[in-house]
């Protein structure tokens, strides 16, 4: 895959600032950082960047995530290995990811609203549109993704 641009942060510096930020206060918010992997991961893989998948897999497994997880990511629905509020989680990723088809029901919303607070539900959607905004730039860009994984994972993914 030939990159289409390999400097367009540096080109719009001013427009990728804030998304940094904004990936900053995600952070810094209630969410579990392993969640947030999570549906940064599954996003990524409905979209189809390999950028944010591989670089989402590496710092899942750096913070803890374990191989067996990521692997069964793209099958959550039926694996019995993720709780009840990273499935409603998972369930909203897939619901705004693929929005011109889901139109966001209420049958998505319904498990965020009974298993996250408001302010969590509020950094949990925007979580979820920024990971749409960096893999819709990443992808549409071809963006070499890394070749490896933290060397202590691996093996293991």
């Amino acid at each position: 895959m030939t990159p289409r641009m390999t400097d367009h942060m540096k080109r719009a510096k001013a427009g990728f600032e804030p998304m940094f930020a904004v990936e900053a206060a995600i952070q810094r918010s209630t969410l579990e950082p392993l969640l947030v992997h999570l549906v940064k991961l599954r996003a990524s893989q409905i979209n189809g960047c390999a950028f944010c998948i591989q670089m989402h897999v590496a710092e899942a497994l750096k913070d803890g995530e374990t191989p067996l997880r990521l692997h069964m990511l793209s099958g959550w629905r039926e694996s019995a290995l993720y709780s009840e509020r990273e499935r409603a989680a998972l369930s909203w990723t897939e619901a705004l990811t693929r929005l011109s088809d889901t139109g966001a029901p209420d049958a998505d919303w319904a498990p965020v609203e009974a298993t996250f607070d408001t302010d969590e539900r509020a950094w949990l959607t925007l979580s979820i549109g920024a990971i749409n905004l960096w893999n819709r730039v990443q992808a549409g860009l071809r963006v070499p993704h890394a070749t490896t994984l933290p060397p202590v994972q691996a093996d293991a993914a």
